[in-house]
């Protein structure tokens, strides 16, 4: 009798380590897969980059209807009001540019705002002079602590290189100079004498999230 009980026991117990087990690695599956599809996504526009281009008329809606089913269909166009040009949007968002950091292989496009699902697309401009423009340029990133967005940050150091690409197809490369923590509230720093300058300011939690991790670069 008793040993029957301890059998059943040790049944449920099992029957529930391995309904634990499936449940992880169903959610590490997912959380790769997540990782996976954004990386190659954001990669891919980030190759395929060329900033805002003149509007062909014609040759451009022809160009867009041949291009079928090309894996890169998440590289949008919308027509801008009045100006001749066709602004490139990534998934819907406005894009002002591009971010490369080849010590963490980061490739992003930088998004026009920040909302709360643009930044579970890619990175996004929050504050500043406007991307490669004299002054500083806030742009915030979430640490999601599996290596996307901007998970990597705490990997970079004093001298790494971050290439910023704006919308005329220039460009810049900058050099971190300053890499430190501070409260969620703290803005001080987004208001700051860059010399003429470009520079930039990279944004994102701590792995605990109580605190911000804030890197300076400046345009060489």
């Amino acid at each position: 009798m008793f040993e029957s009980k301890y059998s059943k026991v040790l049944t449920v117990i099992l029957i529930i380590v391995i309904v634990a087990i499936i449940g992880l690695l169903g959610f590490l599956a997912y959380d790769y897969y997540q990782k996976y599809a954004i990386t190659t996504d954001t990669s891919d526009f980030v190759d395929n980059f060329e900033g805002d281009v003149q509007d062909q008329q014609n040759e451009n809606t022809t160009e867009n209807e041949t291009t079928g089913d090309d894996p890169l269909n998440q590289i949008e166009s919308a027509q801008s009001s009045g100006n001749g040009t066709t602004k490139v949007t990534y998934k819907g968002f406005g894009v002002l540019g591009t971010m490369q950091i080849p010590a963490t292989n980061l490739k992003y496009p930088i998004l026009e705002k920040v909302t709360k699902k643009s930044i579970e697309t890619a990175v996004a401009f929050l504050y500043g002079s406007g991307i490669n423009q004299s002054g500083n340029s806030v742009i915030i990133g979430h640490n999601y602590r599996n290596g996307l967005f901007f998970s990597n940050n705490k990997k970079l150091n004093i001298g790494d290189k971050i290439y910023i690409t704006d919308n005329d197809g220039n460009q810049l490369t900058y050099t971190i100079y300053n890499k430190f923590e501070t409260t969620p509230e703290d803005t001080s720093f987004y208001q700051r004498d860059t010399g003429g300058k470009p520079e930039i300011t990279l944004s994102t939690c701590t792995d605990d999230s109580k605190a911000r991790l804030i890197i300076f670069a400046k345009a060489e």
